[in-house]
């Protein structure tokens, strides 16, 4: 209605932020509630309002993560943990390998940074079926910051940050050393980039990677110090299903997390 007054998305974004920190409340509080990019798939059933959303009748079909988690009812798993990828293609690559017909487990991914709902929907997992979260996404500082966002919230919606945040996920790579680790061939090595690294400065920047996370600061500053990054997908160089074959689940078997 008003395009003159509100150029951008962004704009918009920040007059709701604002709001809800005056009113006290959440976006969903008010009824402002994004189109959903988030994907689930695995072993768990749930009503969402008048919807049956059964993954667990087809464990490696992706369904849409639910917009209204205050809808949500009836839930059932027999899952053993829950893993959450950073990107859609190798959230595929699991269903194509039939990743979760194998291992007992739910499978989210935000696509990306992940929106309100899919950091809601987590959050409501880990406390209604008390299992373990594990999350995947590159080695690079663009990964490290959707990890810390899973784990501590955004910046931006720091005010809600209790409501969406996962506080005992589980990084479980890719790592800096894994590129040495799996000998992955030299093509997959790209250096960080100028901005990668004040990206990276940024984040080492904030307080609580001091404070809670001294491990994971570590591995950021490791990365920083080599000047390399490399994606998931690296993983898959020498053997397409190498991700889900053994990766994953030798890294949780092993704990081999931070």
């Amino acid at each position: 209605m008003y395009p003159s007054i509100f150029v951008e998305v962004a704009v918009v974004d920040r007059a709701i932020n604002d709001i809800c920190i005056l009113l006290k409340c959440s976006r969903h509080n008010l009824n402002v509630v994004p189109v959903v990019k988030g994907l689930v798939m695995g072993w768990i059933r749930f009503v969402e309002g008048e919807k049956k959303v059964y993954c667990i009748t087809n464990v490696n079909a992706a369904f849409s993560i639910p917009v209204d988690i205050e809808a949500i009812k009836d839930v059932v798993s027999v899952a053993h943990y829950i893993l959450v990828v950073e990107k859609e293609t190798v959230f595929q690559r699991l269903a194509n390998d039939k990743f979760c017909e194998r291992n007992r487990c739910i499978v989210i991914t935000g696509r990306g940074y992940p929106d309100i709902p899919t950091r809601r929907f987590l959050r409501y997992l880990v406390e209604q079926l008390h299992l373990p979260a594990y999350c995947l996404v590159d080695s690079d500082p663009y990964g490290f910051d959707i990890l810390a966002t899973y784990k501590f919230g955004s910046l931006q919606l720091a005010h809600d940050a209790n409501l969406l945040r996962v506080p005992d996920i589980r990084w479980l790579g890719v790592f800096t050393s894994d590129f040495e680790e799996y000998c992955l061939p030299d093509c997959c090595l790209l250096h960080l980039s100028p901005e990668d690294r004040r990206k990276a400065e940024r984040i080492l920047a904030r307080c609580y990677l001091h404070r809670e996370v001294p491990e994971w600061r570590s591995e950021l500053e490791a990365m920083l110090q080599k000047g390399v990054k490399f994606e998931i997908e690296a993983l898959s160089a020498n053997s397409i299903s190498f991700l889900s074959d053994e990766y994953i689940p030798q890294k949780i078997k092993q704990g081999m997390h931070l």
